[in-house]
């Protein structure tokens, strides 16, 4: 366990990221070959393709893998808003989903991140950061480009659902991301119906 968590360090700082360097594209038809690429085969976490919040689970279970990757790729076909890539070096390196709310199905039905209020509000769902790019400040930038990307569009309130860990969690557990990284982009905690589970806000209204 040491030797891996010295390897990722490692990793971590021989890829410092200098935020200067980083671009931040919207994801399009155009793009979409740089998504598949980031995500790889298996779409991210276990044929997921950012699909998880937007099918109940019996839907999403029985399109895992290719059926949610043709889901995902048919709502970026509409031009709605599905979220931001980061590109360094002109290489897709990490991933951030934003959109309205509504269209997460499974947030409105879960007792812990139901909404607090009847605010129109846009959600960030999910990050995916290149493995070798872990735990080098991509997440944040991130954050703050999906914050960007969706009061372009419209958004006065953006909400988080991230990770309240007292200990190092497995990647694949901190996919919507950890609560240092919304603080450091200045969301402030409004709920919290578990004590693992905070729901953060940025209010951009003003």
């Amino acid at each position: 366990m040491i030797d891996k968590q010295n390897r990722r360090r490692k990793l971590s700082d021989a890829n410092k990221i200098s935020h200067a360097a980083l671009e931040f594209c919207p994801l399009t038809t155009k793009n979409w070959p740089d998504i598949e690429k980031l995500l790889g085969p298996r779409g991210g976490w276990g044929g997921c393709w950012c699909m998880w919040w937007r099918l109940r689970r019996a839907a999403f279970q029985e399109n895992k893998g290719d059926r949610n990757r043709r889901a995902l790729r048919r709502i970026v076909a509409s031009k709605k808003a599905v979220g931001v890539l980061a590109y360094l070096g002109g290489k897709p390196v990490g991933w951030c989903a934003v959109a309205k709310r509504e269209v997460y199905t499974r947030l409105a039905n879960t007792r812990v991140l139901k909404p607090v209020d009847a605010q129109p509000v846009w959600s960030v769902s999910c990050f995916f950061v290149k493995p070798e790019y872990r735990r080098a400040g991509l997440s944040v930038a991130l954050l703050k480009a999906a914050v960007d990307y969706a009061i372009q569009n419209g958004a006065k309130i953006i909400e988080g659902y991230p990770q309240d860990a007292h200990k190092n969690i497995p990647d694949a557990f901190a996919w919507t991301g950890l609560l240092p990284t919304f603080c450091q982009a200045g969301f402030e905690e409004v709920a919290r119906r578990s004590p693992r589970r905070p729901i953060m806000r940025k209010d951009v209204s003003a």
